[in-house]
Formats: C-alpha cells, structure tokens, sequence
C-alpha cells in the first residue's frame, strides 16, 4: 500500500511544503487513522503490538515521512486522548469522523516561551457559566494549517500547577480561535505546522475532556502513547535504507573491487544493523507494555531517545557510504536526514528523554 500509494510526487511536494490531502485520504481508506479507536467508534480496534507492526511497514515502503508523522500526530496526540478521555458524547461525536479521516485533528500545547518546559504554559480558561473562555496563544502546531479540531492545554487554576491544567477540544470555527501562517521547516515538509492564537475563544463546558485541574495528566499519558510508537515508521525506514545500503556497496566499485569490501564502509553497515535490530526491540517492548495496559514512562522515553538517535545516525551513515551522490537530492537520502533529524526534537527533546529517565532511577 505504502509504495503503491503514498510515494507519488515526494520530490514537489517537499520542495513546495505541501500537505499532500490525496495521500492522507488514501491512509483513511487504508484504514490507518482508525486502527486505534474501538469498534463502537467506527474504528478498526487494534493494539499498539498491531499499530507498531502497521506503521514500521508503512514507513518501509512510504517514503513521505511528513505525511506519515501528520498521521502520527493525529492518532496519538488527538484520538488517543478524546478517547481515554472524552466524554461518551465528544467520542460519539468525533471520534468516527477523525477515524474516517474526514476530520484532521491538531494537539496544541507548546507556548512560544514555555519550550520543553510545558507545564509552564500561560494560556489561561475560566469558567462562565456552561462555558469555558480561553486566552492564549501556541505554537508548533503540526498539522494546524489543514486541521479542524484541536485539542487545547490551558490553565485553570494558576495556583495548583501541575494540576491547574485543563484539557479542551476545539473546533478550527471558533470565533476568536485563530489559525498563524504556515511555519517553514528544514525537514517534514509535508507535514504543516503553525502558531494559534485564542483570544477570548468561548467554547463549551461539554467541550472539556476529562475532569477540570486533569489536563498535566492527560498530556503526560498522550506524551506516552507518542513516545512509544510515533517513531515506528522510522525503524521501517532505517530497514529500507540497511537493505539500499548494502545493495549499494556490493555494486559500487570505484575502483577493482565493490566498496563493501572495504573495512570503513563495511563496519557502517555493521553499526546500521546494530542499530535496527536494537530500536526493533525497543519499540516492540514499549508497544507490548502498552497493549497490555502497563505503565511505560521510562520505557517510552528509553524508546524514544535511542531510536531517534540512531534514526538520524543511520540516516548519516547511509549518506557517507553513498558518498557523494548521497548529497544528491535524487537519491533521497538528504530528505530522509532532513526528516530525521525533527525525530530528536519532537515529542520531547533527546535532553528531556534523558531528564526523565534518570529522575526515575534517583
């Protein structure tokens, strides 16, 4: 499906920054938005075991990589948490259509001062009456620019917190809600992403997910679900380019004999498997613990250090055993760099996978 499906036309797109909508209705006909959400919902019901599986094969045979991470977000930083944690009514609602695709759903939480610091967030909602007014304003919001609802993180109480943090569900037409200009970025480039402004937003109180001050701990479950599975088309792609590799360095000779039999190029190849099998390994025991409902916090950001690390690392060795035609655009590999290299900066930052570990080993 993925090679058949999702490959037209990369080199356009990423060059434009262009969402490509064909490619992400195709993955809603293909079912992959819907394969988390339960059955009452219209969706496939599936455990993150099979979504792990699914998406390392998409990002094998695809090689969209920001179509593939707008999807990710969608499914693990908007569908997960109306799921857990929606009332009957917003899941009745939403979650079918943001399963069929016919929704794209946006995750706001990240503030222009707060950084990897998000608690520390300012934007505010009060209660007045059967509504919630929220002011505020976010940004790196991936897929902003082409969603219509939004999951929004703003403070309820400024006194308590961690659990002064409230959870709302917001659609794009709220007046006062405002969608900022497409953010140009080095990598990803399919995948949009904005700034939003809410200024006096008046939402219902029907719209609060979950329970007011519970925000911290949705976030800190969505934070999970995204760390433990949202790079896992990236270790279908770091198998892809083991595999290009190694049929690349038995047919290049510059000069009597292929590079493969070169002891530099051919420990790269070594270290790539090393690499591959290790973050398989990962990511299958992450994806296992959350099947079977187990508490993954440290286990999520082991994960999601050591395969975006090695991500971007395999990525730069496949570029050097290509040598100079992997600087080519042709060859795709400076792409696929570009790509991974987002993989160390989202859902936490490499420095913060490693402050979480060790503040749960002390």
């Amino acid at each position: 499906f993925a090679e058949n499906k999702l490959n037209e036309g990369i080199e356009e797109l990423d060059r434009r920054s262009e969402f490509p909508r064909k490619s992400w209705e195709a993955c809603a006909g293909f079912g992959l938005q819907s394969m988390l959400i339960p059955e009452e919902y219209g969706g496939m019901g599936q455990n993150a075991l099979d979504f792990a599986a699914v998406m390392e094969g998409i990002g094998y045979g695809g090689k969209d990589n920001g179509l593939i991470f707008s999807v990710n977000a969608h499914i693990l930083a908007c569908e997960m948490p109306l799921f857990h944690y929606g009332s009957d009514e917003l899941k009745k609602c939403y979650l079918p259509r943001l399963g069929s695709g016919e929704l794209i759903g946006a995750n706001a939480m990240t503030e222009p001062d707060s950084g990897s610091d998000v608690y520390s967030l300012r934007t505010t909602a009060f209660k007045d009456g059967d509504h919630y007014i929220l002011d505020g304003s976010k940004t790196f919001v991936t897929n902003a620019p082409v969603a219509d609802v939004f999951i929004v993180y703003a403070r309820t109480d400024s006194s308590k917190g961690f659990f002064g943090i409230s959870c709302f569900f917001v659609d794009k037409e709220t007046e006062g809600f405002t969608v900022g200009k497409k953010i140009e970025k080095m990598g990803l480039r399919t995948s949009p992403m904005s700034d939003l402004g809410l200024n006096g937003c008046r939402i219902p109180a029907a719209n609060l997910i979950g329970s007011e001050g519970a925000g911290g701990i949705i976030f800190s479950d969505s934070m999970e679900w995204e760390r433990a599975l949202i790079l896992s088309n990236c270790v279908g792609v770091m198998e892809r380019q083991l595999e290009e590799c190694i049929k690349y360095a038995n047919v290049r000779k510059p000069g009597k004999q292929p590079i493969s039999r070169y002891q530099s190029v051919a420990n790269k190849i070594a270290e790539m498997k090393v690499r591959l099998e290790t973050s398989r390994l990962m990511l299958y025991k992450v994806a296992w613990l959350k099947t079977n409902k187990k508490t993954a916090t440290m286990e999520s950001s082991i994960a999601k250090l050591f395969i975006s690390e090695a991500y971007v690392n395999n990525c730069r060795d496949a570029m050097q055993i290509y040598g100079g035609y992997g600087y080519m655009v042709e060859y795709e590999l400076e792409r696929e760099l570009r790509d991974a290299l987002a993989s160390a900066f989202y859902s936490g930052t490499s420095e913060i996978q490693k402050n979480i570990i060790s503040s749960l080993l002390f």
